[in-house]
């Protein structure tokens, strides 16, 4: 049975997890950590790290960059390999994962659906083939989401930009702008409203028409799942930075 710790468990996506290993074999949740206990789970739950004294097979990390380090740290104080599902860290904080995962074996992806990554490799081909388009990204999240641009609308615009040789510069805000659209320029543009739980668009525009890619989440039971499945496979790998391309 492998065992889990969920840090954030008590947010959206940390009771998504619970729920989803719930019905999911040979896994359970050993214990969770967050900034309270609401009482409300039916596994300890610790509110200082210090205090955990259970040791779980797994990490699963739902949280925020300054709770992910930290349960980073215990993690690389035990040995215990760890899904991180985090997003919003900076360059410096990447490179700072990056330097863990020489000690321990870390599976990090900034969204945790299969068809996300799958959408990421069929744009860049798109973007190939349509060599004078102009490529912009939309992603739209509920209005509690506290980085933007989204982690996934990222990983789009970094799959695009590999394929076309690492050319292209981003561009998050046209509007004190007074110049022509750059053609070596990708959009980003980020919405926030309601219940959106996730949706990213790629339009690739030519002169006379337009071609558009859509992702569409319905339920965040799909990056709970997703996370799980990460766990399982990060179990017993070498130490090393691992993602969505290594699993699929």
């Amino acid at each position: 049975m492998i065992k889990v710790l969920i840090n954030g468990c008590n947010g959206k996506m940390g009771q998504e997890v619970a729920k989803e290993i719930k019905v999911t074999q040979d896994i359970e949740v050993l214990c969770g950590l967050d900034i309270k206990d609401t009482g409300d789970n039916d596994f300890p739950v610790f509110t200082n790290i210090e205090e955990i004294n259970l040791i779980p097979d797994v990490i699963i990390d739902f949280s925020i960059p300054e709770s992910t380090f930290r349960v980073l740290e215990f993690a690389k104080k035990y040995h215990i390999p760890i899904v991180i599902a985090t997003t919003g860290f900076s360059d410096k904080e990447l490179e700072k994962i990056q330097k863990y995962a020489e000690n321990l074996p870390i599976f990090k992806s900034s969204n945790m659906s299969y068809e996300v990554n799958l959408m990421a490799k069929i744009v860049a081909e798109v973007a190939q083939k349509l060599t004078n388009a102009d490529i912009e990204i939309i992603e739209t999240h509920h209005n509690r989401k506290i980085d933007a641009p989204s982690g996934t609308a990222i990983i789009l615009a970094n799959s695009i930009n590999h394929a076309l040789n690492n050319e292209m510069v981003y561009t998050y805000d046209r509007h004190s702008r007074r110049e022509k659209r750059n053609k070596k320029e990708i959009g980003i543009h980020s919405i926030r409203g309601g219940n959106e739980v996730g949706k990213h668009s790629v339009i690739f525009f030519g002169d006379h028409e337009s071609f558009e890619i859509t992702h569409n989440v319905n339920s965040r039971a799909v990056f709970a799942s997703g996370a799980i499945k990460a766990a399982q496979f990060i179990l017993h790998k070498d130490n090393g930075l691992y993602n969505m391309n290594h699993m699929c």
